[in-house]
């Protein structure tokens, strides 16, 4: 297995790349501590028993040489530092220098897009796995829409619909969602007819019908996530919805919601969500959910899991894939019973 082995987590002192370091410590591996803020990183190091100033390792992603430092030795980078639209192309740069894979927690949209855009070939040409939004929003629903799938490879609808009891968002997202929207010039974006369609429509009021235990709820209609990217990237689907429940789609939109607190041991917040993934496809409904707390805490064990799965030789191909193209979906997230609760 891949245990003992060292992979770099870029950003590793936000708030969710805190939660990435400490899944790492718990499977075994080495984590190695890189970021901008050489006093943050120290700190953060200095919490974590038996972590060596070696495992410190500080580097801008201007500075293509201290990224490269950061990676050697290591096995795989993890990206936990956002807006993705700065960070992601300099550590991949770095990464494929480094003939290790990459994976990151981006949410972006936009940031996704240019990951499979311009690094397709030269990820494939390096034989390097680049594996772009392995998180809760983005990674999640591919790998629930592709267990739901099965062996089939096309669909005609695919809706994912967010149930979160709470939205306290860290100050990346809120950074990273400020940058989307100057990217898309404030406009809205869905996924429909095969392709992304950009509107100053505002998205409806619907209903969507969760299973128990939270039953019928308000969300917001195509309130898009990552998903539009990583589910076409890889299935025949023309149309991919998103939808989020009203009571957290306020809380990211009111600018006094606070960041997450933690609470309990483990950092996380007491946030809950259910994810309900529907398919039609051929006249046929499929359905899968997923269950869990705190969004941010939850990207870490599906980040680290699929590092550990491409440092032992378990990915599915090289170049750039989401996590439905790169891995055994129904496998994967069976992998995942301690941290999510999984329904197909």
């Amino acid at each position: 297995m891949g245990a003992g082995q060292a992979v770099a987590v870029f950003g590793a002192y936000g708030h969710t790349g805190r939660f990435v370091v400490a899944e790492l410590l718990d499977r075994g591996y080495v984590p190695v501590l890189a970021g901008r803020d050489a006093q943050k990183l120290r700190e953060f190091a200095a919490s974590l028993p038996g972590v060596e100033t070696r495992q410190v390792r500080p580097a801008s992603v201007d500075d293509p040489a201290a990224l490269d430092r950061a990676l050697a030795g290591t096995a795989a980078v993890i990206n936990a530092a956002g807006p993705f639209a700065t960070t992601a192309g300099p550590v991949i740069e770095a990464a494929l220098r480094a003939g290790v894979p990459y994976v990151d927690v981006a949410a972006e949209i936009e940031a996704n897009l240019d990951t499979f855009a311009r690094f397709a070939e030269p990820a494939r040409a390096a034989g390097t796995a680049v594996v772009p939004a392995m998180a809760f929003f983005g990674g999640l629903g591919d790998l629930l829409v592709s267990a739901a799938l099965g062996d089939l490879t096309t669909a005609d609808e695919v809706h994912v619909a967010y149930g979160l009891s709470s939205w306290h968002p860290t100050a990346g997202t809120r950074t990273a969602g400020a940058v989307s929207r100057q990217r898309r010039d404030g406009r809205h974006v869905r996924y429909t007819q095969g392709r992304l369609v950009y509107g100053d429509d505002a998205p409806a009021a619907l209903k969507w019908s969760f299973p128990e235990p939270l039953g019928v709820k308000a969300v917001i209609g195509d309130f898009t996530m990552a998903d539009v990217v990583t589910v076409p990237s890889h299935l025949a689907v023309p149309e991919v919805r998103t939808y989020m429940a009203v009571e957290a789609a306020r809380d990211l939109a009111a600018a006094d919601t606070p960041a997450p607190a933690a609470a309990d041991e483990r950092g996380r917040s007491d946030q809950t969500f259910l994810v309900d993934v529907l398919v039609r496809a051929g006249g046929e409904e499929r359905r899968a959910t997923a269950s869990g707390r705190d969004i941010y805490a939850v990207s870490a064990p599906l980040a680290v899991e699929a590092v550990d799965r491409l440092v032992t030789g378990r990915g599915r191909t090289v170049g750039v894939a989401s996590a439905g193209a790169m891995f055994d979906a129904p496998d994967f997230l069976r992998a995942l019973s301690a941290h999510l609760s999984v329904e197909l």
